[in-house]
């Protein structure tokens, strides 16, 4: 075709092409159902990997013997021993080189992985289990944490160090933050307003083990 018979795209067709595509809604993995922003997660122990769901198939692979246990449905709750804080000196031995990570018990590997966030996103830190187990010893949060669906969160800041017990999906979460947020070296101040911003959500949350123990 010649260039004078070429057609052309209209200006719509021009400003759709520019502007980025509208986000599209995200929708259950099993079912394809459309789903809320707030939502359920299920960990696939195969992959290593979070799988979003709608509430009805959540509770579907939460049954006994569902896909092998494969999937496992990530609880909501959100805890802290006030009676229990670590200190510089367990800190030190635990070699953390930053200062926030999660640490989680993986089912499958059948040991501790410790994970911190990043520019490059998850990175992995070795773990010494004797050392954890010591610096943890003195909390019943370790005991309490479930395999690959739920994490002991800790953070260390100012001299003081948190440590809650949350939802997997939660610390991966403030990886995919802290991503989007980070620059420089250190991640700078925006990445540190949204990590001082999670943190206060995750306190607000949190309540005392010994509820917990109780129920």
């Amino acid at each position: 075709m010649s260039a004078r018979g070429t057609a052309r795209p209209g200006t719509a067709l021009l400003r759709r092409l520019r502007e980025p595509a509208p986000p599209q809604p995200e929708r259950c993995e099993f079912c394809g159902r459309e789903l809320p922003h707030e939502h359920r997660h299920l960990v696939d122990t195969e992959e290593r990997a979070l799988t979003c769901t709608c509430t009805a198939c959540a509770l579907l692979f939460e049954q006994p013997g569902a896909a092998g246990g494969r999937y496992r449905g990530v609880p909501a709750r959100y805890l802290t021993d006030p009676g229990h804080a670590l200190d510089e000196a367990a800190w030190t031995a635990l070699r953390i080189p930053v200062s926030t990570v999660f640490l989680f018990r993986n089912a499958v590997l059948e040991r501790l992985v410790a994970l911190y966030p990043s520019p490059a996103g998850a990175t992995e830190s070795e773990v010494d289990e004797a050392v954890w187990a010591e610096a943890l010893a003195g909390t019943r949060l370790a005991g309490l944490l479930e395999p690959d669906v739920e994490a002991l969160l800790l953070r260390r800041e100012a001299g003081r160090i948190d440590c809650h017990l949350v939802p997997i999906d939660v610390c991966y979460e403030l990886v995919g933050r802290m991503r989007l947020r980070w620059h420089g070296f250190d991640g700078g101040s925006e990445a540190r307003a949204e990590l001082d911003a999670f943190f206060a959500r995750v306190a607000e949350r949190s309540r005392p083990v010994r509820e917990e123990v109780r129920a």
